[in-house]
């Protein structure tokens, strides 16, 4: 007859050999996405040098809300999806790091098309989601309402009105003022 000890002994060094292993898996893993998810992180390679200078400059950046949308905000899906998040993370990081090697060209003008016409609403309702509600601007809250409901036929991707909010070269800080109500 088996003894209590010798029946958990087995399960027991199999669970403090996967804490074992596992627990540092996890920390390094999840160290290596929070050091490179950063926009600095982005900015390290030469050729995203361009988009992460351009993004300072832009209301991503500079608002009067103090809110900073980063790289991950726009161009990755939402974290709490995670597998979508992690695979595409991965993938955007595997072709950087190839272009970078290959030490080919970057065309800007020619990624930037490419990235906004793989943008979906979602990603921009990350952080815009109170669209419905602007008081003073009528007119935008309907437009807003007419891509958030489209009818069919008529669907529209916030990028469509909203291209030129980001990546575009300027020579100033454009900071976007709150005004106060009176």
């Amino acid at each position: 007859m088996n003894s209590p000890i010798k029946r958990y002994f087995k399960p027991f060094l199999f669970i403090i050999a996967g804490v074992i292993i596992a627990f540092p898996l996890f920390s390094i893993t999840y160290y290596t996405m929070v050091r490179t998810s950063t926009p600095t992180f982005c900015a390290s390679c030469h050729e995203i040098q361009f988009a992460y200078n351009t993004w300072k400059t832009s209301t991503h950046v500079n608002n009067a809300q103090g809110f900073v949308a980063d790289c991950m905000d726009c161009h990755l899906p939402a974290p709490h999806d995670t597998f979508n998040f992690f695979y595409t993370k991965t993938a955007h990081g595997i072709k950087d790091i190839i272009i970078h090697i290959l030490n080919r060209p970057y065309d800007h003008e020619k990624n930037r098309k490419k990235a906004y016409e793989s943008f979906k609403n979602e990603q921009c309702m990350k952080c815009h989601r109170n669209l419905l509600y602007i008081p003073d601007k009528r007119g935008a809250m309907l437009a807003h309402r007419s891509v958030l409901y489209p009818r069919p036929g008529y669907e529209k991707r916030c990028v469509d009105c909203h291209r030129n909010l980001v990546h575009n070269r300027t020579g100033i800080y454009i900071y976007k003022q709150l005004k106060q109500p009176i």
